[in-house]
């Protein structure tokens, strides 16, 4: 079975709104490595957008899932509940940021999360107003793309969006953009549009993803969490691809001196299964009627049981350190590579969450086509890069952070050698 082929049936059974990064077709994966129906063999840089921080079936999230698989693979914890499900919205409750008391409530995306991180915001304060910031990306339901700070392709040709949903500027200190602009953005908005006791919630990402891993500033974090104090509204941290010790902390909001009054989280939660979460304060999760919450597959027992490996792994492997020195070790082999090519702008990012930005040599304006040859190079010689970035110019760094050093560093002499082939047309 040949990549081309099964490509060309992909074209006629899938959505072509189902957009796809590259056409290899995966057989089987481990830790770091994917291997496609050909038998090629890649080091994987993107780990599902962030899914598997613990890699590619890791044993004790394949043992975890395989267990469970021989109890149950579904009952609806609405209709007959589980303990592993209270056991883990335990385990978060006490993980996520914030000494407050907490609870939590599980669904099956990001999307899904953020979704209900807005109706509990809504119905706890009674309000309807949600600001979110240019160049965020909270999912592609129609709340989640409303949010979204970034029309294509996620918004255009879909219509109108929900209302009572503003956007304001994203600190981004290569393009200008300080924690000074965004606040001038929220006191124009609540002069010239929206009286801020009409706001319900500020939701954001700590580190912004599809954006561009734009590292939100310490001072933006304190300035939002002050404003919401003094208005009454919900200050939501979107951690669904932040999380679980992709920035060197288990959230990164651990990084910051302030806390969220509600967490979003998916993605790495579970290693690979559909399972994602919201946690807050207990008063806000407790203001929604029974039913009002809920979904027929959130906290699915699978997922749950992934979870509870996943989380295992992450504090017995000591992951959030791992990421840090694997990151640090990115960094300066990027630095590196920075010295001989002008192309580079910027190297940013926590822990293991780490990008590198592109621009012209000459006219320093945002180079997606560059950007894009970088990335395809690179999946030439067998390393898989996403892009990121509202102008397309950004490559991501999204590795597990179980890889082990030798396939690491077989990736950085890839990564520069790709580089030298963009260079060169």
């Amino acid at each position: 079975m040949l990549n081309s082929e099964v490509a060309k049936r992909r074209d006629e059974a899938i959505s072509r709104g189902v957009g796809m990064m590259t056409q290899i077709y995966a057989e089987r994966a481990l830790n770091a490595e994917v291997w496609d129906i050909e038998g090629n063999r890649y080091i994987d840089f993107a780990a599902g957008i962030a899914v598997v921080n613990t890699g590619h079936c890791h044993p004790r999230v394949m043992a975890a899932v395989t267990e469970q698989l021989g109890r149950f693979t579904h009952t609806c914890h609405q209709v007959l509940p589980y303990e592993p499900y209270i056991r883990l919205a335990e385990r978060l409750n006490a993980a996520v940021p914030g000494d407050f008391a907490k609870k939590t409530i599980f669904v099956t995306t990001g999307a899904e999360a953020c979704e209900n991180a807005i109706k509990i915001a809504r119905i706890a304060t009674g309000r309807n107003a949600v600001i979110a910031f240019g160049g965020g990306f909270h999912g592609r339901t129609f709340m989640g793309m409303s949010l979204t700070g970034k029309v294509e392709p996620y918004k255009k040709g879909f219509g109108a969006m929900m209302p009572d949903v503003f956007h304001v500027p994203f600190p981004q200190e290569i393009h200008n953009i300080s924690t000074a602009d965004a606040m001038a953005g929220l006191n124009k908005l609540f002069k010239a549009d929206l009286d801020p006791a009409r706001v319900a919630a500020i939701i954001f990402e700590p580190v912004q993803g599809e954006g561009g891993f734009y590292p939100a500033p310490a001072d933006l974090m304190r300035a939002i969490r002050k404003l919401c104090d003094e208005h009454g509204i919900v200050m939501i941290a979107d951690e669904v691809q932040t999380g679980f010790a992709r920035t060197g902390n288990l959230f990164a909001m651990h990084g910051y001196d302030v806390a969220a009054d509600l967490t979003t989280m998916a993605k790495g939660l579970a290693g690979g299964l559909p399972l994602a979460a919201v946690t807050g304060r207990a008063e806000l999760m407790d203001a929604a009627n029974p039913g009002g919450l809920g979904g027929t597959y959130g906290g699915n027992p699978l997922g749950i049981a992934a979870a509870h490996a996943v989380m295992d792994v992450i504090e017995e492997e000591d992951l959030c350190a791992r990421a840090n020195v694997l990151g640090s070790r990115l960094k300066q082999r990027l630095e590196a590579i920075r010295s001989t090519t002008p192309e580079i702008v910027d190297i940013r990012g926590p822990g293991f969450m780490v990008a590198m930005e592109l621009a012209d040599a000459k006219t320093k304006e945002p180079d997606a086509g560059f950007t894009n040859r970088v990335r395809m190079e690179a999946l030439k010689r067998g390393l898989i890069l996403l892009t990121c970035g509202v102008y397309g110019n950004v490559i991501r760094f999204l590795a597990p952070i179980t890889i082990p050093d030798d396939h690491f560093a077989e990736a950085m002499d890839i990564l520069e050698a790709s580089v030298a082939a963009a260079r060169q047309g």
